[in-house]
């Protein structure tokens, strides 16, 4: 197992009982210069899956043991694992039904042996710019829940010291501050923004169906309205 990804790398798991099939693939994928990570089970893919985030899986389905399509019907069952893209791999002499039941089991495409390598680095590509822009989201999801934090929190130390600088306002009893967006209406408002970060947030899990231009323009609209909220901003 190699070591953890760069951030702006993305990992590829590759599935396959036959030590030959994986140094070719690991050949094929290799200019891609993303993280691969290689194994010889079902069982060990779901292990690796379990340790990991992977932006995409190959995944053989004549394996001895748990086949291709009890491995990719495990990973579709776990939560953690249920939206990671599967393109199923097999050789040429299979039935003619195998590409029908991977669809079921929610594989994301099918390639049959021998395997075109223009075809095959095309087809991840398109699941690691899907990766990326969902873990460029995901960060800026983070620091817009950070803002939140940082523009609707007191200043100071738990222990009531006053932090370096004047203060935005003043905190009332109920822990709210007055003069930044308090009230009825400020309450109401972080509510709102909070309920449509997690949206936002469930969104980001539904890796295959998320449109990455849709939540950006969401990101950003909940990163003005948290920003008028705090000091300075216009109130309403």
């Amino acid at each position: 197992m190699s070591s953890a990804p760069a951030p702006d790398r993305s990992s590829i798991l590759i599935v396959d009982d036959m030590e030959e099939n994986l140094v070719a693939l690991e050949a094929v994928l290799g200019p891609l210069d993303q993280q691969l990570v290689t194994a010889r089970s079902g069982e060990d893919a779901l292990k690796a899956m379990l340790r990991q985030d992977f932006a995409v899986v190959l995944l053989d389905v004549l394996m001895p043991g748990m086949d291709g399509f009890e491995t990719a019907s495990n990973i579709k069952r776990l939560d953690q694992t249920k939206d990671v893209p599967i393109i199923l791999l097999t050789g040429t002499d299979v039935d003619a039904d195998y590409a029908y039941r991977g669809y079921a089991l929610g594989a994301a495409d099918f390639l049959s042996k021998p395997i075109d390598p223009w075809v095959l680095r095309t087809k991840v590509n398109v699941f690691l710019d899907l990766d990326r822009k969902n873990r460029q989201l995901a960060v800026q999801a983070e620091q817009l829940r950070r803002l939140l934090v940082a523009e609707h929190s007191p200043r100071g130390s738990g222990g009531g010291a006053a932090a370096e600088g004047p203060l935005e306002g003043t905190w009332s009893a109920g822990g709210q501050q007055e003069g930044m967006g308090s009230g009825r209406g400020g309450a109401e408002q972080l509510a709102a923004i909070t309920e449509r970060l997690v949206q936002i947030e469930m969104m980001l899990r539904e890796r295959e169906t998320a449109d990455a231009s849709e939540l950006s323009d969401r990101i950003a609209e909940l990163e003005h309205e948290v920003r008028r909220l705090g000091p300075g901003g216009n109130k309403i």
